[in-house]
Formats: C-alpha cells, sequence, structure tokens
C-alpha cells in the first residue's frame, strides 16, 4: 500500500490519487493527515503539498485539487519526454509537473464547464480541448504520467510490486440503422424504388428487390460476420442498437416489429447488447425510462452499457440522468469527427460531477473514436492513425476502444480496411 501525506483529504485528491494510482498502476492507497503517522510508516509513502516534510518523495500540489467550483485555469504546456505536461512544479518536487492536478482536469472535463463555443448540436467540439490546441489528443497522456510517477516510485522504494496489467481490446457497434431496405415500411421502399430508378442505380434497385423477397441477405446486416469474428477472440464486443426516435428521417424504421426484435435477442445470445439513446431523450429522465425498459423487455437483461446517438454530452445533466438510471457503462466520452483522447486516458474513469464535487459510480469508457471521424477527416491512412493510438494503449497496457458501424462491413471495396482492422488487427486469438 502506498501511503499519500496531504494536509486535506479533498475529494478530488482522493478521485485523482485512486485513478491513477489504483486503476492505471493497481496499487491501493490511503491517506494521512497526521504527520506522526506519515513518519511511522514503514512502506512506500509520498507528501503531497506546497512544501516536503523532509527526504520523502515529494510531489509539489498546484492547487486546483483543493478547490471547488471552476473558473479558468491558466495552463502552459510544456515537452516531458516523449508527451507533455502542464501545471509546472517546484525544484524539490519529484516530478516536474503536478500529474495528479493535470489529470484531474482532464478526467472531470473541467474545460467543458468553462465557457466555449459549441457545434450546431449543441456538443463541446474537439477544437476547443487542450488537448487538440496542444496537440496531445491522440496519446493517453494521464496513462502516460502514472508510468513516469511508477519509475520515480520504484527507484525511492526497489521493494514495491505492481500487479501486471493487460492490454484489453473492447470493440463497440454502432447499430441503429441495422437493416438497409427491412423493415422500412412499404411506403418507403417504394420512394427507394422510384429514386433507384430516377438515379438509374439499376443494381441497387435490382438488390432492393432480391433482399425484400428475402433471396439474399440486408446488406447492413453483418452481425453474424461480426459474431463470428469474436468467436474464438481475446477481445470484447458490445452493440449498440437504437430504440427511440431517430435522428433523421432516414435512420427511422419500426424497431416494434419482431425481424428486429429477434436481431437484438440473437445479438445479446452471443455478445453483450448496449442501448444507444435518443438524441432527443438524453436530457430528458423519463424518455431514456421508457427507452431502458423497452430493450431490457426484448433482451431480458439488465442494461449495463448506453451511449449517446451523435456523442451529446451537455455536462453534468446528461450524466447525471445515467447515475440516476443506474446504468454502469457509458460509451459517450469521444470526439465525433476526431480520433483520440477526449480524457487524456485510456483506462476507464469515473464521472466527477464538479458541480456536487462527487465521485459518481458511472464509468465512463475511454473510446478514442468512431469510424465516421475518419471518413469525415477524409484521412488518407485510416488503418495508420488507428493503428498509431492502439500502440500508445499497448505502451500503457490500458483499454483500446473504437466504435465501429455494423455498415462499416458491408462487402464492399471501400469497407476492406473497416473488415481488415476489426476482424484481423482488433480481434486477436486467445
Amino acid at each position: 500500500m502506498l501511503l499519500i501525506y496531504t494536509q486535506k483529504v479533498t475529494p478530488r485528491i482522493d478521485y485523482s490519487f485512486k485513478h491513477i494510482c489504483t486503476r492505471i498502476l493497481k496499487i491501493p492507497v490511503d491517506f494521512t493527515t497526521t504527520i506522526e503517522e506519515f513518519i511511522a510508516y514503514q512502506g512506500p509513502k509520498i507528501s503531497y503539498g506546497k512544501q516536503p516534510l523532509g527526504n520523502e518523495v515529494f510531489i509539489y500540489a498546484h492547487g486546483l485539487l483543493n478547490q471547488q467550483g471552476f473558473e479558468d485555469v491558466e495552463i502552459s504546456v510544456r515537452p516531458w519526454g516523449e508527451t507533455v505536461g502542464f501545471f509546472q512544479a517546484t525544484e524539490k518536487s519529484s516530478l516536474p509537473f503536478d500529474i495528479f492536478a493535470a489529470a484531474f482536469y482532464l478526467l472531470s472535463r473541467y474545460e467543458e464547464y468553462l465557457p466555449h463555443v459549441k457545434d450546431e448540436l449543441g456538443r463541446f467540439p474537439a477544437t476547443e480541448s487542450l488537448a487538440y490546441k496542444e496537440g496531445f489528443l491522440k496519446q493517453p497522456v494521464v496513462d502516460l504520467w502514472g508510468h513516469r510517477f511508477k519509475e520515480i516510485l520504484l527507484e525511492a522504494f526497489p521493494q514495491m510490486e505492481f500487479p501486471n496489467k493487460q492490454l484489453t481490446i473492447h470493440n463497440v457497434i454502432e447499430a441503429k440503422r441495422p437493416f438497409e431496405f427491412l423493415q422500412r415500411g412499404v411506403l418507403r421502399n417504394i420512394l427507394g424504388f422510384g429514386g433507384d430508378l430516377w438515379k438509374l442505380k439499376l443494381g441497387r434497385f435490382f438488390l432492393r428487390i432480391r433482399v425484400l423477397l428475402h433471396l439474399r441477405k440486408d446488406p447492413y446486416d453483418t452481425f453474424s460476420w461480426m459474431l463470428n469474428n469474436v468467436r474464438n477472440s481475446a477481445s470484447k464486443l458490445t452493440i449498440f442498437f437504437l430504440l427511440g426516435e431517430a435522428f433523421s428521417y432516414r435512420e427511422d424504421f419500426n424497431t416494434k416489429r419482431q425481424t428486429f426484435k429477434s436481431l437484438v435477442k440473437y445479438v445479446a445470445d452471443y455478445c453483450e447488447v448496449g442501448l444507444m439513446f435518443s438524441f432527443y431523450s438524453v436530457e430528458e429522465y423519463e424518455k431514456l425510462k421508457v427507452e431502458r425498459f423497452q430493450l431490457e423487455e426484448i433482451t431480458h437483461r439488465t442494461l449495463q452499457s448506453s451511449t449517446n446517438d451523435r456523442q451529446l454530452v451537455n455536462l453534468p445533466l446528461v450524466y447525471r440522468n445515467l447515475v440516476e438510471l443506474e446504468v454502469k457503462n457509458d460509451f459517450t466520452m469521444f470526439y465525433y469527427n476526431e480520433i483520440g483522447f477526449r480524457a487524456g486516458t485510456c483506462t476507464p474513469f469515473l464521472f466527477y460531477d464538479l458541480d456536487y464535487e462527487v465521485k459518481t459510480p458511472l464509468v465512463l469508457q475511454p473510446v478514442i473514436g468512431k469510424s465516421l471521424a475518419l471518413t469525415l477527416g477524409k484521412e488518407k491512412d485510416t488503418e495508420g492513425t488507428i493503428m498509431q493510438v492502439y500502440n500508445w494503449v499497448k505502451q500503457v497496457n490500458g483499454t483500446f476502444i473504437f466504435f465501429f458501424s455494423n455498415r462499416d462491413f458491408e462487402q464492399r471495396r471501400e469497407n476492406k480496411t473497416w473488415r481488415y482492422l476489426f476482424s484481423e488487427k482488433l480481434n486477436p486469438h486467445a
């Protein structure tokens, strides 16, 4: 156990130290505000404050973890080895930066509580973030800082043992359009036929006929292919279905029909099924309850994981609703149009409510982004971009989570990279 001396144990100190020490480094910690207890302790120990007590391992405290509420914070990002750091420490500190205050700034999404320009859907854009502006969005800096801290501890306490931590790969799938032609309604398919003929898309016209006559599988129904690929894999898989009101007319279809329910039940037999809360419901608790009940009625399982359509995260209201709903895992803390670590970590972390200064039981999963982000950005080297981030996660044995769509695996030439990444790179055999 690592003992930490500080003059006052605040909720912020408890949250930040436990994320770095317990969640990332897997070592238990305890706190003391009594100097005599700290001096008498014979095991690994550090002090956290403005001045060291003696010659112990000392981490300079910037002050953010002793404050309440939020206000503009002056930040100067500087290079630090292969990464960066901010909240510079004094020369007496064993680390050149207060990594615990910096980690809290990123994990709590402190900057999202401050005044900022939202995008057209009311979201916090990547371009407003410190990580994007300073060029470290694609690095799990909090985990890299944690491993620097580990080096300091081992130098001071060679007898310390750190449990082995394995790389975790968790593939997640957005399936809000599980079918392209099926379940779309008679009128919409008639209009579709007309549109295909008008645009001379004869291949699509005859494909629609074959699918509706059940002569071939719907092109978006790639679920058997996905499940077969993860059958002997060491990675995890969660597939999210949308049951509420769709954001656009193109995405809307009848989720009450038996074909859709049968698909959800089939998927739930082989992997975790999560719920994608509809865009127009995420800020209304009663609507969220209805959508949760609908999914649980289909799967006969308690909902564990959710994500929000269009990655809408209006802090702290949206996450307070999920806490109230007793959802365990949220997969929304990423940018819809950028790849990287929105909260600076590749380790699952707890949602900290800055308004109430309290740590909640809601676990935020560190998704790095979605396939659409690379499509929107017209990224030329899709595989290279994803593997660059993957290698950072592998370096610290963190959790790698990427959001695919079921449509990414349709058998088309332009989907070759997505199919290869999912089936070969991100589904290693157990």
